[in-house]
This record gives C-alpha cells, sequence and structure tokens, in this order.
C-alpha cells in the first residue's frame, strides 16, 4: 500500500538546478576552464564536492589544488548560488507540482526531500513549500552521493515506512539509479531513452497524475 512520495528538488520541484549551473559555469570560467554543453547534464544530481572534481578534471586541473582550497572554491560557488536563489517564488515551482502536492495531501501521503542540495530548506521556504514535507534529508549525514540508495533509503526511513510503500520522483538518470537501488517505484521526468530505468517516465511535470501514478505503482506491485 502507497503511504509515502519523495521527490528530489532540482529538475522536480523547481528549476533551481539553472543557478547552479549558472553559478559552476562562472567559476569554471574564472578558473579558466571551459565546460561543453554536456556537463550541464552530468552536473544534474550529483553533490557540491563531486560537481567541482568534475569541473577540475574537464580543465585538468583535480590536482592542482589542496582539499582545503577545493573547499573554499565549493563555498564560493555556494555563496554565488544563495544570492542567486533569493530572487526565487511561488512562480518558480514547475507545473503541476501544486497540484500533486495537494492531492498527496488529500490522501494522506508523508513527503520527504531527497537532494543532495544543502541548500533545499532555504529553496522550499522561498517557494512557500518548506510546511509541505514531513522530512528533509540532510546531505551532511550521508556517506555517498547518487546513484547510491543511500539518500532514498535515509528519506524513507525518516518517513518510517518500507521500501514498497513510497514513490520517488527523479529528473537524472543518477537519481533513477539511486531510486531502483533502493528498491523504490521510479518517476522519471524527462528524455525517456535516458530515464529508461524508470517505472514510468513523463517528458515534464505538467504530466503529473497523482491517480495515474499510483494505479501503474499498485499495478506493478500485482504483477
Amino acid at each position: 500500500m502507497l503511504k509515502g512520495l519523495i521527490f528530489d528538488l532540482d529538475g522536480v520541484i523547481t528549476d533551481s538546478a539553472r543557478y547552479h549551473l549558472a553559478a559552476w559555469r562562472a567559476l569554471a570560467e574564472e578558473l579558466g576552464i571551459n565546460l561543453p554543453d554536456k556537463a550541464s547534464d552530468e552536473l544534474r544530481g550529483l553533490a557540491r564536492m563531486d560537481s567541482l572534481e568534475l569541473i577540475l578534471r574537464y580543465g585538468h586541473q583535480e590536482n592542482k589544488y589542496s582539499l582545503t582550497q577545493k573547499e573554499v572554491l565549493a563555498a564560493k560557488k555556494n555563496a554565488a548560488y544563495q544570492q542567486a536563489i533569493k530572487q526565487m517564488t511561488q512562480a518558480d515551482i514547475l507545473p503541476g507540482i501544486s497540484k500533486l502536492l495537494e492531492q498527496a495531501h488529500t490522501q494522506g501521503l508523508k513527503m520527504a526531500i531527497a537532494s543532495a542540495s544543502m541548500n533545499a530548506p532555504t529553496i522550499l521556504k522561498q517557494l512557500g513549500l518548506l510546511e509541505q514535507f514531513d522530512a528533509i534529508v540532510d546531505p551532511k549525514t550521508l556517506t555517498h552521493g547518487k546513484p547510491n540508495p543511500e539518500i532514498y533509503q535515509k528519506a524513507q526511513a525518516l518517513l518510517g515506512l518500507k521500501a514498497d510503500e513510497v514513490i520517488s520522483f527523479e529528473d537524472a538518470a543518477s537519481g533513477i539509479a539511486a531510486i531502483k537501488a533502493a528498491n523504490q517505484f521510479a518517476v522519471g521526468i524527462g528524455n525517456h531513452q535516458v530515464l529508461k530505468q524508470a517505472d514510468l517516465v513523463v517528458i515534464d511535470t505538467s504530466e503529473l497524475d497523482l491517480a495515474k501514478i499510483i494505479a501503474i505503482f499498485n499495478s506493478k506491485k500485482v504483477g
């Protein structure tokens, strides 16, 4: 029986990823690193230090900085990002999400956020959604990043639920892999080919319909 929903944040609840990418690209430019277009997809869903390591590899600078120096660079990017997200409002909630959350509350489902972003509470507050969620995973408590299942297992535990009692939503392939590794039902938002490991894929959030999702969830459990 379905009892809870777990959501990634960037690309699922809101498109804060564009602020992340802008801040990372600005830092890369400052370091003399030219990021290819594909880096935008690769950076999605990654933890902050993992993102920095990816960027440094593109510039062949991964061994140029000490851990302390890397932490300073990551903090600089985050400061720019935090400044940018102050302009976010309820208008930045992706289409269909407010309705989905309302439907979930009506059905008494518990809800959690499973995001690698340490700014998740701030963003949710800006969006006016902070009180909607029963739990938010603190990335500082995690040992592994996606595609490791830890973050989704943690979210599930915070809700006090079992793997077969939740549906999780993601827009990145690494996130879908994490959900499936946690033995949860995965809803992918985006490209069908990229997210083919998901149990259900929709092109964008406007296509999310809780009744239809639950029907597929129940049919797969029976199957």
